[in-house]
Parts: structure tokens; C-alpha cells; sequence
């Protein structure tokens, strides 16, 4: 059985998806929410599997927030972004924020449930409305840009997040508050960031927390 949240504001909608998804024996819906506050409370209560989730949510926090927060920290549930949105920058949002799904509302009921089992089998499910190579390309940029970046680069982005000064690095570190900011500068270059607050969203974004110290 594949366990199943799903989070829409609009109740029809909702509704509907959940009827849909239980004439399938395979599917276990666990829990109804409306909005991103309500799937964050309920992905640590219910602890679905898969979570297949509205992005346009205006009362409260939206999909991509809410699919952020969650990922953060529940690394074992997985997450389908529902939308009537195909261009590409929304796209790429949710390949940034590492979504293993994201198909568009106007999809065949077949295809909702087969997004669900192949994200749920760790694999990615991408229907959009951009060919199928221009998706593939920019999952490929951002494995680049995440290995772009050295060991010791993706440590002192980590730190950066943490709140540490530029001093409080080159103590921790062992190195001097100058090759901290060198560092800083190297980053802000490979990555095309202008600003800390930019270098610090991107390293969130594609879990930089997550490194081992």
C-alpha cells in the first residue's frame, strides 16, 4: 500500500482527486489537508509516503514552501507538486527544492496514479508542459551546479547558513578571515550570485545542511 496525503484549498478539487486515487487498491489516503500548514502538521503525524500537493494555495503557505519545509525534514516521503502552472520557471523551482514530481491538473486520472507509484518506487515523474529534454536539462544543471562547488566551498556555505561570521569560519576552519572571504568570492562567482542572501537561499535549496561537519 502506498500511504498517500492529499493537500489542495479547494474542496471539490480535493475531493474528487481522493475518490480518484481510492479506486485504486494500491493507494491508502491517510489524511485530507487545505492548505501548506496543515500538510507540514500532517506529513509529521501521518507520515505518508507520498504526498501529492497543490503550488497555488493563497490562504497560508504554498506548495513550494510547504514542500521545502517538509523535505527538510522528512527525507523519506515523497513529494508530487500538482499545478495548472507549466512554464518553465516553475519547473525548475521544484527541481531546486530536489520535488520527485510535478504534473499538471489538466493530466488523465491514469497518469495521477502513476505519478504516485513511480516517485513512490524513488524514481522522478515529470509531465509537464516543456519536452521532455528541457526538463532532463535542467535536472542536469543542477546536479552541476551542486557538484560545482569544492568540499571545503560547500562547507563554508553551510556555516554561512548556520549564521557563523566570516571570522568564526576561518576559527573553525583553521584558516585566515581573508581566504574565508576569497572562498566567498569563488562561490558567489561559480554560482552567478550577487548577494550572502542569494548564496544562502541556494545552498538551502539544494540541502547544504545537510553536510556532515
Amino acid at each position: 500500500m502506498i500511504r498517500v496525503l492529499v493537500v489542495d484549498d479547494h474542496v471539490l478539487i480535493r475531493r474528487g482527486i481522493v475518490l480518484l486515487l481510492e479506486s485504486y487498491p494500491e493507494i491508502e489516503i491517510v489524511g485530507e489537508a487545505d492548505g501548506g500548514d496543515e500538510a507540514i502538521l500532517m506529513a509529521s503525524s501521518k507520515r505518508p509516503d507520498v504526498i501529492l500537493m497543490d503550488i497555488s494555495m493563497p490562504n497560508g503557505l504554498d506548495g513550494f514552501t510547504a514542500a521545502e519545509e517538509i523535505l527538510s525534514s522528512y527525507k523519506d516521503i515523497r513529494i508530487v507538486l500538482l499545478s495548472m502552472h507549466d512554464e518553465e520557471v516553475y519547473i525548475q523551482k521544484a527541481i531546486q527544492l530536489n520535488v520527485c514530481g510535478y504534473i499538471l491538473k489538466k493530466s488523465q486520472g491514469g497518469e495521477l496514479f502513476e505519478a504516485i507509484e513511480t516517485v513512490h518506487q524513488g524514481k522522478r515523474y515529470y509531465k509537464v508542459g516543456i519536452p521532455d529534454k528541457q526538463v532532463e536539462k535542467l535536472f542536469q544543471q543542477r546536479e552541476k551546479e551542486r557538484s560545482i562547488l569544492s568540499i571545503r566551498e560547500k562547507e563554508i556555505v553551510r556555516l554561512t547558513i548556520l549564521g557563523y561570521s566570516n571570522k568564526q569560519i576561518s576559527e573553525r576552519l583553521i584558516i585566515s578571515p581573508k581566504t574565508v572571504e576569497n572562498h566567498k568570492a569563488n562561490i558567489m562567482s561559480k554560482l552567478n550570485l550577487k548577494c550572502k542572501s542569494e548564496m544562502i537561499q541556494y545552498g538551502i535549496n539544494n540541502h547544504y545542511l545537510d553536510i556532515k561537519a
